[in-house]
């Protein structure tokens, strides 16, 4: 199946798709062509099977859902084949994104000592960024006259401009003086590319340590941001936009999470009981 594979591999690397949705993919047709073992001739109920079975392994819609984009994209687009597979994408569960509160946020960030750790977990804040985004932020990036910080090639391979508090420029400008322009914001100690896992780590210690009772991540950091503009009044386009969200879709689902309405309505039960 090597060949198969490397088919793939060469096409995706083509169309510019990103290195993790390549080994993504990779993964999850190794798995397929192990499954099928024989040549890999297109076979709807060899398909159903094999993401039942992953199904029964408790896999998610969202896994499920990579397997059979993985295995669509080498029929339609390898092998060239056009029929219709009559396949649905599992239906994915409906969650609410877990927000922190400002005073939750005030919290955390209270708790850093660190002077770069602090201002790290501050910025993924205060300008709504993932993780993969903050540790990529370089000095060059950072436009602190204008107030922007431009995040590049982010998710989906699309740049886009974010906002820098007006409370963090003199901490920035702090951390940047003396670097070159190519070096990142936030260096490792040995210098370099801060990893994904050291920056959750630092948001874990320091949310550990608020004594907080929630459920959080690094991301809760971007979902707060959102909502707490929502609540603000800021039209959801605008954030759609400081997101980098392409559907206005994915926007909405803050709407579910805003309490600042919520807190004005009253229970039936406060109103009319006694």
């Amino acid at each position: 199946m090597k060949p198969y594979l490397q088919s793939v591999t060469e096409e995706l690397k083509l169309r510019n798709y990103s290195p993790r949705t390549v080994k993504s993919y990779i993964a999850c047709l190794r798995e397929y062509f192990l499954f099928v073992k024989k040549s890999p001739k297109l076979d709807i109920e060899n398909i159903k099977e094999f993401l039942l079975k992953k199904q029964q392994q408790g896999c998610a819609s969202q896994t499920l859902n990579l397997y059979l984009c993985s295995i669509k994209f080498f029929y339609r687009e390898i092998q060239q084949i056009k029929q219709d597979f009559h396949l649905k994408f599992a239906k994915k569960p409906t969650r609410l994104p877990f927000v922190l509160s400002r005073n939750e946020i005030q919290k955390i960030i209270n708790t850093i000592s660190n002077f770069k750790h602090r201002l790290l977990i501050s910025l993924a804040y205060g300008a709504g960024l993932r993780v993969s985004e903050v540790i990529h932020l370089k000095i060059k990036d950072v436009q602190i006259e204008e107030g922007f910080l431009y995040i590049r090639q982010a998710k989906g391979q699309r740049d886009r401009l974010a906002l820098l508090p007006d409370k963090l420029k003199e901490e920035v400008q702090k951390i940047i003086w003396g670097k070159k322009k190519d070096q990142y914001l936030f260096e490792s100690e040995r210098g370099g590319i801060l990893t994904t896992r050291t920056a959750q780590k630092i948001f874990t210690l320091a949310f550990e340590k608020s004594g907080i009772q929630k459920q959080a991540t690094f991301h809760s950091l971007r979902h707060s941001f959102a909502t707490h503009l929502l609540e603000n009044g800021v039209d959801l386009r605008y954030i759609q936009t400081l997101l980098g969200h392409q559907n206005i879709r994915t926007t909405q689902r803050y709407t579910h999470v805003t309490h600042a309405a919520l807190t004005h309505i009253k229970s039936p039960l406060d109103r009319y009981c006694t």
